[in-house]
């Protein structure tokens, strides 16, 4: 079974657990998600199963978005609703005050990663020093908010429901949270659905129960996102045996009559129209060639 499955990952659980439900429940060891969602968070997790696993880090390189809810007036110690109170103060802004303090978000942004967060420092994960206790100092990292759209304002101007698409790496619960301190009464992500992960959308995920039913009826290798399809948009080239057995040893092959640029990437297929890498293409003496730059 090679693949992505798309699945909504629901509240409750962590990706690891959906992860470790799915190998069982298939019975295959090569499986894993790409790109974390809080145990409290649900939606969009695509998991990869096969030879789709060696496609994880391009699949969290992609673009995500969510659909949030924003909790002013109260600040927790994990920037969700999961956390302690550390803070809580009264809301009294307009509607306005409200747009106009999170129109400053969008476009390039610094982030500073919450201490309740995997990233590591020294070797340990924030979150480990968290429980322990400790906060470090953690750089503030840029990322980009691509738009915010507000759905809706209400319970006395204290919540915000919005849709967000941002790059990767970007925390939804410390944006929630420096919005918060915009406005100045302080705030927490109280609720989180990733609607989007690269070209995987809600409308298309299939829960842990859809998923049984459709393995039980041996239905599911039809839902499963072939790994070729995460590069449909770049442009293809096709070697016949000679060449992808020199491409495959890790030798530079010559490419005729396609128009490429030094460093762009391209699919690469075999005879039989079989898509089996990734290619780079570099120069040597004024002749596109390709270079090996991951194999599927």
């Amino acid at each position: 079974m090679d693949g992505i499955l798309n699945v909504l990952k629901p509240p409750g659980m962590t990706s690891f657990d959906v992860v470790s439900y799915l190998r069982g429940m298939l019975k295959i060891k090569k499986i894993g998600h790409a790109g974390t969602l809080d145990p409290g968070a649900a939606g969009v997790l695509p998991v990869c199963i096969g030879r789709a696993t060696k496609s994880i880090e391009y699949l969290m390189d992609k673009d995500k978005s969510y659909r949030v809810e924003l909790t002013l007036g109260i600040s927790t110690d994990t920037q969700d609703a999961e956390g302690q109170v550390v803070e809580r103060h009264h809301v009294n802004l307009t509607e306005q005050q409200i747009v106009e303090g999170i129109s400053h978000f969008t476009g390039k942004i610094k982030q500073v990663p919450p201490m309740y967060s995997a990233v590591r420092v020294k070797g340990k994960r924030l979150y480990e020093l968290a429980r322990a206790g400790v906060t470090v100092e953690r750089e503030a990292r840029e990322v980009e908010i691509y738009s915010i759209r507000i759905l809706n304002i209400f319970d006395n101007n204290t919540k915000v429901l919005f849709d967000v698409m941002c790059s990767k790496g970007t925390y939804v619960r410390t944006l929630c949270a420096d919005i918060g301190k915009k406005l100045g009464c302080g705030a927490h992500m109280s609720f989180l659905i990733r609607t989007k992960a690269g070209a995987f959308d809600i409308c298309d995920a299939l829960t842990l129960e859809d998923i049984n039913g459709l393995l039980a009826h041996g239905k599911l290798d039809a839902k499963l996102v072939k790994v070729e399809e995460l590069f449909k948009n770049l442009k293809k080239v096709e070697l016949n045996d000679f060449s992808a057995k020199r491409f495959l040893n890790g030798m530079i092959v010559k490419l005729d009559c396609l128009d490429v640029k030094p460093c762009e990437i391209l699919a690469v297929y075999n005879n039989s129209k079989e898509f089996f890498a990734l290619g780079e293409v570099v120069l040597k003496q004024n002749q596109p060639m390709l270079i090996l730059k991951k194999v599927f």
